[in-house]
This record gives structure tokens, sequence and C-alpha cells, in this order.
């Protein structure tokens, strides 16, 4: 395979650096937002070691998000505000994909979920237990719900879009979210929220808010608490099929946003012990009940539900957290002892459906199983600054270790719920799927950081990590700065990361109904997702799951004319061997399913995860900050924000050689494709705040670039076009403690290109948007939100 040089990333830099000129005129929302409001630039601490690194310093691009981004748009999900305010996030809301409803993935840079690393302040957080296997993007990887993280205890939260698996580990590849809770025990702050589509749907109640308490004279805890009630959205089609259906020509299907109603709990806490040894602990509880509707089940199938029924996939996600440490400084090293406990609990019920198997005596609820992720960790870390006569800065040099246990259960479901063809909607898990997996794995760190001149400054990493399931694994990375004069400086960055494949990806397993278009029709299929080691994954040629292996470049061109005005152009390449994919759900030969018939698996296709795909990812990220003062008419932010990214596929696995010796193919076009062009191609937003006295405004629109949801047909395929969205929100602020605010996201109340094709599920006009829609297809939203703060 011919090699380039890794200055071939920067292939986009003239017409980047077009964009970045005409960009001059406008916003700040993130990357050099300071935190407090008042400058425009802030000090980092993801990423770095170092001790007062500002945003203007850093040899990463790094987006830093205020409280009041998070708090700008009418959303109260936080994965759904990030793929608002950050152009290289993607959060698509997909529907009738099962457990993908109820805990949906986002996407950094158009990389998988789980190759984003997601930190508490500072600190590693749980996955999540579910696993996304049905047609989503995302299909096949189980990331951290961020939308388990209530808003109302967030402080800022730190984006650093590189990879840094050298600094922390497996999972950051396409960079690392850093969250940061508030802290302190003064002030707080209670809002209550109202929201309706256009529509008349999706209605939102929420309520949040965050005080501090004093632990007597040393120490602090403060508390957040969020919860809502969301009415689901529905932008089914009726049902034209069959003239000779009850209930010809009714909307029987549900498909857009699922009914939740999250509940959250966040603690923070600090203790001073003595002089030189504080005490901290952080921790969370949340549940979040959801109820998503799979596909409508046509008349005549049930006695129970003779017009046919919509069967309702009832789940709760539970979140427990807790991390706990001492930190202090000694002999000039300052050093920080954690321990780190965190799960998520995925429960599934169903109702309103039933078993066919069962007939008239079936019931018409069902427990479906559980999934269960859990993580432990120990960390060491110390750092220290030394005098470098030749420097005219500190060496920081930071050294840590780490041991990490985790776990992943499946639970099974009552008897009628997997019996026979099992409930309709979601077959349940069997004993056979049941079981408790873990692996453990330790890992030591250093990490040098030096200002070299008071133009150069350059820091190198190493991460050496020993896995008891794949065996070890060594990153790098390397990283400078020069900056030419105060206005104009250069920085890069190349490293070396990993993921590992979670518990998940090799133990997940299960026998469910799929759709598939079979002839024109979409025909349901009994698909076994089957766990990489077992005899029936064996019996389709599969091997065991290893490492995938990454290489990030990245070059930036940090512009700063003004003390008011920043532009930063990052272009970056990522090339990674090796991906993790679930496989095509392969329609089975009579030959291989006589095979899993005698293991006791009575499937028409299967699937299980491998590792078959190298890619690489190049792309462009440009932001640029304006702030401007006036006496008379208030201050305004301007900002103009851009990513364009593009996937390629470098390399495929060869096929098993049984699968193809019976007509099948592991890595189908479908399953590439939906990596390489299955998100968009890029993203621009213009933003402008404006303050004035007890008055705001915030008025933001995106353009959503195109994106193509694949077929292995390509005649199949539909390519979507661009998307323009407008959100305005408005507030004022009322006496001392009040504020009022209001506001309309997707003014114009755009949709996206309706569904053409056959192949992309359709069901003849009944569900006619896409899932693989970056900003959803629910319409114009309406919100009001009062709070008060003392």
């Amino acid at each position: 395979m011919p090699t380039r040089s890794p200055l071939t990333v920067l292939a986009p830099l003239p017409r980047a650096l077009l964009l970045g000129g005409l960009m001059m005129a406008s916003v700040p929302a993130w990357a050099q937002q300071s935190v407090s409001d008042g400058e425009l630039q802030s000090i980092v601490v993801t990423g770095t070691y170092a001790k007062n690194r500002r945003t203007v310093d850093s040899e990463s691009p790094v987006d830093i998000i205020g409280a009041r981004e998070l708090q700008a748009s009418g959303s109260t999900e936080l994965a759904t505000v990030l793929g608002r305010v950050l152009p290289s996030l993607n959060f698509p809301r997909p529907s009738g994909a099962d457990a993908s409803d109820a805990v949906r993935p986002a996407q950094l840079r158009g990389l998988s979920p789980d190759q984003v690393l997601v930190l508490v302040n500072g600190k590693r957080r749980h996955a999540s237990a579910v696993v996304n296997v049905n047609g989503t993007q995302g299909r096949g990887s189980a990331p951290v719900d961020l939308n388990a993280i209530p808003l109302s205890a967030i402080d800022h939260i730190e984006v650093l879009r590189d990879g840094a698996a050298a600094q922390y580990g497996s999972d950051a590849i396409a960079g690392v979210i850093n969250i940061i809770l508030k802290k302190g025990a003064a002030g707080g702050d209670a809002e209550i929220g109202f929201g309706e589509y256009q529509k008349r749907d999706g209605k939102q109640v929420s309520v949040r808010g965050s005080t501090g308490f004093n632990l007597g004279d040393d120490g602090w805890v403060r508390i957040a608490i969020d919860a809502a009630d969301r009415d689901p959205t529905n932008r089914a089609g009726a049902d034209f099929r069959n003239p000779a259906d009850p209930r010809y020509g009714k909307v029987n299907q549900r498909f857009g946003d699922p009914d939740t109603k999250p509940r959250v709990l966040f603690l923070n806490g600090q203790y001073r012990v003595n002089d030189n040894i504080d005490w901290y602990a952080f921790a969370n509880y949340g549940q979040r009940d959801t109820s998503a509707a799979a596909t409508w089940r046509t008349f005549g199938r049930s006695t129970i539900y003779p017009e046919g029924f919509l069967p309702l996939e009832n789940s709760r996600s539970t979140d427990t957290s807790l991390v706990t440490g001492l930190r202090g400084e000694a002999s000039g090293w300052r050093w920080d002892v954690s321990a780190n406990y965190g799960s998520n609990e995925f429960k599934l019920d169903l109702d309103n459906t039933v078993n066919l198997d069962l007939a008239g005596s079936s019931p018409t609820h069902f427990y479906a199983g559980k999934l269960k992720n859990t993580q432990s960790l120990l960390n060491v870390d110390v750092a220290k600054e030394y005098a470098v006569e030749a420097f005219t800065g500190p060496l920081t040099v930071a050294l840590g270790a780490e041991y990490r246990h985790e776990k992943y259960e499946i639970g099974a479901g009552d008897l009628a719920s997997y019996s026979g063809s099992g409930a309709q909607g979601f077959s349940g898990f069997r004993p056979i799927n049941a079981g408790t997996n873990s692996r453990h794995n330790q890992s030591i760190y250093a990490n040098l950081e030096a200002e070299v001149t008071k133009q150069f400054s350059a820091s190198a990493a190493l991460r050496h990590e020993r896995y008891s399931d794949f065996g070890s694994t060594t990153s790098a990375k390397g990283s400078a700065r020069y900056a030419f004069n105060d206005a104009v400086s250069l920085r890069g960055t190349a490293s070396s990361g990993f993921r590992a494949p979670s518990l998940a990806q090799q133990f997940y397993t299960i026998t469910t109904t799929n759709f598939s278009v079979v002839n024109g029709v979409n025909t349901p299929i009994e698909t076994g997702t089957f766990a990489v080691g077992s005899a029936a994954a064996s019996a389709l040629g599969a091997t065991p799951l290893k490492a995938e292996k990454a290489r990030n470049y990245s070059l930036g061109l940090q512009l700063q004319p003004t003390r008011n005005w920043t532009t930063t152009i990052d272009a970056y390449r990522i090339n990674i061997d090796d991906r993790v994919a679930l496989s095509a759900n392969m329609t089975l030969s009579q030959t291989l399913k006589d095979t899993l018939a005698k293991q006791g698996l009575l499937v028409g296709a299967g699937r299980y995860f491998t590792n078959a795909i190298d890619t690489r990812t190049t792309g462009v990220d440009i932001l640029s900050t304006y702030r401007w003062e006036s006496s008379k008419v208030g201050r305004f932010d301007f900002t103009a924000a851009y990513n364009h990214n593009k996937t390629a596929l470098e390399h495929v696995n060869a096929n098993p050689a049984i699968l193809t010796a019976n007509g099948l193919t592991l890595i189908d076009r479908q399953t590439i494709n939906r990596i390489t062009v299955g998100s968009p191609k890029d993203k621009f937003s213009l933003a402008t705040d404006w303050t004035q006295n007890i008055w705001g405004a915030r008025a933001v629109v995106t353009r959503y670039g195109s994106f193509t949801v694949p077929q292995n047909s390509v005649a199949l395929d539909q390519t979507y076009d661009p998307q323009w969205v407008l959100d305005l929100s408005g507030s004022v602020k009322l006496g001392k403690n009040w504020r009022l605010s209001a506001g309309i996201d997707n003014v114009t109340n755009r949709y996206p290109d309706q569904v053409t094709s056959a192949g992309n599920l359709n069901n003849n006009g009944i569900n006619p948007y896409s899932g693989f829609a970056p900003n959803g297809f629910n319409g114009r939203y309406y919100y009001a939100k009062a709070a008060y703060s003392w």
C-alpha cells in the first residue's frame, strides 16, 4: 500500500486559509471563550500537566464551552447541545433502532462514537452497557452516554481535538471531552423550562438546580439535580400498504424521539485535610426511563391484537459513579491518588406486544433482560516543575500509573420473552446469552512539557499498557508550538494511539428480529449476534479481536491580530488500522443454518464483531472569534466555525473462506460506506451573542453538510442535501436574581430530505426521514425558561 507524507494532511489548507480569512468578521463561543465570560483566553487542564496553560499557548486545539453556550438552546441533553456548538461533533437522532433510541451515540470528527474519551474532572467516565447493533451511525459501538451527565452540574467543558492515547490511554483517538463540574459553596441557581414542537408534540418540562454548602471552614460540597419529562414526537406517515387492513390510511407507527424521563443527582466536594493535602470526591446517581416504539405489526397476526399492534420498548438506564482521592504537594511534587468506580445498567421491558408462538395465551408484557457495564480504577499521578538553565520556562515532568478492572454482564429475560420466536419487537436475552466477563489492565506513563524559548514550546508523552485479554501496547506523542510574534504561531502534533475492543464488543450476544429488504419487501429475519469467541461465530469464520491502532497528525495556524480577535486553522489526518466493526447481517445458507441448529441456534442470519477495516480520515477545523464592545449598544461576541471531514477506505481483510464458500460477505459495501460517507462531510456555523445591561440575545445559523445512507446496491443509496438551521433566543434579567429566557430552535422549520429509496426502509412513506439526519427531523421547537440565581 503506498504511503503518504504526514504533510499531505495539509491539502485542504489553501481553501481553509481562504475561508479563515472570510471568517475574520465573526463570534466566541467556545475555543477561545473564557469560562468567566471576561477574557477571550482561559486556562485549560486537558491535554497538559503544566500549570497555567492558556488556550492560546496550547500545542493542540482545545475548545472551551462555557455555561452560556450550554444553556443557550432549548435542549436539556448534553449531547444535543454539543452537537449544536461543536462543528466536529455529530449527534443524529435514530428512531426504531431498539436500545439506540434510548442511548444515542455521538461522533467526533466522523469517527466511531467509542473512539472519543470522556472524562469528568479529568477522570475516566464509564461507558454505557448498550451496544449499537442496528443500522445507525456508530453501529457496533458502545460509547459513553453523554446525556447521563446533567447540564446543571457542569461549569464548562474542554474538548481536545487531537489524539491523546499516550496521555490518557484507550479510546482517545478522535479526541477527549473533559467535563469540568461546578465547585465551591458560593452561589446557586434553579431553573424550570417548558417546550413544545410546532407539530404540537414532544412537550418537555424540565427542572434543574445547583447549590453549594460549606463543610466547616475547610471544605465544601456542591449538589446538582436535573429532572425532565419529554413526550415523544411522531413524524410517521399514514399506512397505505394494504387496502384490506382495518387501519388502512391511519398513522400506526411512531417514528421520532422516544418518551423519556431522566432523573439525575450529582455531588462534588472537597475538604482540606491539612496545609498540604486535600480530599476530594464527586459522585452521581441517575435513572432515565425511555419508551421507544418498535415496528408496527400488521393485522391478522395475533388474536389479542386483531387490528395490529405497536410494540413498546420500555427501558431504564441507571448510572452510578464515585470518584474519590487525595491530592497535595510534597517536596515540590504535585501528587494525586484516586479511586474511580462507575457502572451503567440497562434493563428492558416490552409492552403492547405478544409472542406469536404462544398465540392467544401470550402475555402482553415481557421482561427482556439486562446489560451492565462496570469499571473500577486506581490512579497515581505526580508532576513537578524543574528549572532548566537553557529554557526560558520550567520543564514539567509528569509520571503516573493506572490499574483498571472492567466487567460486562448480560442477564436473561423471562421465558416468554425469548421462547420460540420471542416477543415481537425485541426477543429477550436467553440463558445461553447470559453471563459475566471481565478483564484488567495496568498502565504507566511519562509526560514532558517545556517552554524552551519565549517563542518555542514542546512536549512529549509515552504510555505503556498491558491488557489481560489481548496483550500489551505502547503509545507515544510529540507536539510543538512556535510563535513567530504575538499575532502568528504554528503548532503541530504527531502521535500513535489505540483503542482496546470493549468487553461489550467481545461478548455481546443475542437473537433478535431484524428487518432487511428482500426482493423489495421489508422482511423480518431472526438474526443472531454472536460473541466473537463463541462456537457459532467460529463456525462463521470469526477470529479473536485485537486493539485498533491509530496514527494522528495535525498542523495548526493560530492568528491573533488583536486582543479581541482570534482565528485558528487546524488540519489533521487520522489513520486507523484494524477498526472493530460489526459485520454485515449475513443471511445464511441452509448449510450454515444446519450447522448453527446443531448448536441449538435457530436463526436465518448471523453477525459478529471483527477487525477488518483500515481507514484514513483527513480534515480541517477552522474557528474565528471576535468581540466588539460598545458603551452605547452593548457587547457583541461573534463566532464562525467550520469542520470538513473525509474518511476513506484503505484496506479490507480477506473474506473468511467458509463465508466465501457459502456466497456470503463478512464486511459488505453498506458496512464500509456507513463508516466513510454516513456522517456529514462538513458543518459550518455562524453565531452572535449580544448583551447589554439586563438584556441578552443569541442567534446561530448552522449548515449541516450532505451525507449518504448506503445500501449494498449503489442504486439504492440516497444522498441527502445540506440543511440550514437557524436558532434564536433572548433573555432579560429581572432584578438581582431572576432571568427569563425564550427561544426558537429551527426557526424556519426545516426538515431533512425525505427518504425516497425503498432500500432505506421508508416502508412506503411510513418512515419518511432518515435516522442519519444530523439535526433530527422534529421541526421547529419553542421553549421558555425561568431561572433564579443567588
